[in-house]
């Protein structure tokens, strides 16, 4: 196996592939939403106004030249397909599992993280994914959500959410499962319920937006 420079790094003492040196070699063995999942995972930042900053490992800047850079590697086709899915703010596979089965629909493809602002126009909620056009806001709660805690603390986010005048879609495990995922559903009925309220007009397919026809 032959590495370029760059691609091989020190860490604690330890020789290492680069983070995306790595995204490359993983497409081998797994599969393109398994991929872009990953890649996710490398590209995931937020800035300084978010609850928790976070810098990238890689940028997908980074992963295009990687691409490039070997093109006879193993797992060149699953690399390339999954290149041009993969976006920054996805925290987990499961978001990423989340925004994929709406993005492939026509639904379109949400924002991701997109700050929602208080009535004092000061930052509030910060949803996993939102149709933005709509105000329509989706949270994945994983399993630690059903903590007495967790759960206060949900109840909470749901109403810094509405206040404004957003929607709160949660979105559970078992709702991003199978061949037609019911968040599909989830989200369909909600943009429904908001357009017969006459809070929104049928906004157009695309980044950040949803149709209301599908």
């Amino acid at each position: 196996m032959t590495f370029k420079p760059g691609e091989v790094l020190m860490h604690d003492g330890v020789r290492v592939t680069s983070p995306a040196r790595t995204w490359l070699d993983l497409a081998n063995l797994v599969t393109v939403d398994e991929l872009i999942a990953v890649g996710d995972s490398v590209v995931a930042s937020h800035g300084t106004d978010f609850p928790r900053p976070k810098v990238p490992l890689a940028t997908i800047s980074d992963l295009n030249p990687m691409i490039a850079a070997h093109p006879g590697l193993r797992g060149m086709k699953t690399a390339r397909l999954a290149i041009d899915e993969i976006r920054v703010g996805a925290d987990s596979p499961q978001e990423t599992k989340m925004r994929l089965a709406l993005a492939r629909t026509g639904l379109g493809e949400p924002a991701l993280n997109h700050m929602i602002r208080n009535g004092w126009g000061q930052p509030a909620v910060w949803p996993d994914a939102a149709y933005t056009q709509h105000r329509l806001a989706l949270q994945y709660d994983g399993s630690h959500h059903s903590d007495a805690r967790q759960v206060r603390l949900d109840d909470k986010r749901r109403t810094v959410t509405e206040r404004p005048g957003w929607t709160e879609v949660r979105v559970f495990k078992e709702d991003l499962e199978g061949d037609k995922p019911f968040v599909l559903e989830l989200v369909k009925a909600a943009l429904q319920s908001r357009h017969r309220s006459g809070d929104v007009q049928n906004g157009s397919r695309g980044r950040g937006h949803a149709r209301t026809d599908t």
